[in-house]
């Protein structure tokens, strides 16, 4: 028989097997498909031979740049990871906090064998929407710039347009010709990927997801800067991403703000909209506690006086007294 602290359901493992692993599969099927082959081919925008935007010197490969791709990946996925799981673990042993996580959220039995504890639960719920917004957010950049094509700043320095040629020979001709370029196609085929700035979308997305898991559930009174200094700065970090890529003129500014605002709001709905429970457990044992006292009578509770019948009481003593 299941005790207070436990609650008996036969639809989590299933649920879990066939819907939410089956629907996490097909968006990293998805994002595989986009990102590593040549499935969905990228629009051929039109540009102007002279345009002033698009002369900027070519900044060789990603994999020369300040901050490398590999490395970026990296710590977009794993810091957000390493952190979720230390914070978990570290307020379970925390006494204090494992009694208020207990009472905020039961251990799932499942048949006679399985028990999911909540600190299970809450590290495969935290990490699991962390990486499926991770997937779902390279799936929309990617979606963004084989819709667009956006031209980066130094597109025309790998293009290599016949300027003597007559597509270019007017100032003013807008050249919708894809097959006008001369240089080498890998380059021309990732200059025309810009828009919105992939690298600003994913280490943005991570900073929010993981500034709103440390400042809505991790409650301790024991440090009052450790929170803010560990939130700002990975904002700070993002945001010094996304102007790197301007800086060595991989994206436009334009790229990068709309990678921000793509990144923030995957982050925002996931945090607010799915996971419904991005809270600490100290206020839902505090709400707890006040339910507790809705079912009590009226009766049960201390009278408090208020300052005007405190007042009234002090004259009546007063007059009574002149009176003797």
């Amino acid at each position: 028989m299941a005790s207070n602290n436990t609650l008996r359901s036969y639809s989590i493992i299933p649920c879990f097997i066939f819907v939410e692993l089956v629907i996490m599969s097909g968006t990293v099927l998805l994002a595989y498909y986009m990102e590593c082959t040549d499935l969905f081919s990228v629009h051929v925008q039109g540009f102007f031979c002279n345009d002033a935007d698009l002369m900027k010197p070519y900044p060789g490969m990603e994999e020369s740049s300040f901050i490398p791709p590999l490395i970026l990946y990296c710590v977009v996925a794993a810091a957000p990871t390493a952190i979720i799981f230390i914070g978990e673990v570290s307020m379970y042993v925390m006494k204090s906090t494992r009694e208020a996580l207990l009472a905020q959220e039961k251990t799932i039995v499942t048949g006679d064998c399985c028990y999911l504890n909540p600190l299970i639960r809450r590290i495969i719920r935290f990490i699991g929407v962390f990486a499926f917004g991770l997937f779902a957010t390279d799936i929309f950049v990617n979606a963004g710039q084989v819709v667009t094509g956006g031209l980066s700043p130094y597109f025309l320095s790998v293009c290599k347009p016949n300027y003597t040629g007559t597509e270019c020979r007017f100032n003013h001709q807008f050249i919708v010709n894809g097959n006008i370029c001369t240089g080498n196609p890998v380059a021309v085929e990732n200059a025309r990927r810009s828009f919105p700035s992939k690298d600003a979308s994913l280490s943005v997305y991570s900073a929010v997801y993981l500034t709103m898991y440390i400042t809505s559930t991790i409650k301790t009174k024991s440090s009052r800067l450790a929170k803010p200094v560990l939130c700002l700065g990975t904002l700070c970090s993002a945001f010094l991403t996304g102007l790197n890529r301007v800086s060595e003129y991989r994206n436009h500014c334009s790229d990068v703000v709309a990678g921000f605002i793509l990144g923030s709001a995957v982050a925002l709905f996931l945090g607010i909209c799915v996971v419904n429970n991005f809270k600490g457990v100290h206020s839902a044992a505090a709400k707890q506690k006040t339910e507790e006292y809705r079912g009590l009578p009226l009766m049960t509770f201390p009278r408090v006086e208020s300052p005007l019948e405190t007042l009234s009481a002090q004259n009546h003593s007063a007059s009574m007294t002149e009176v003797t």
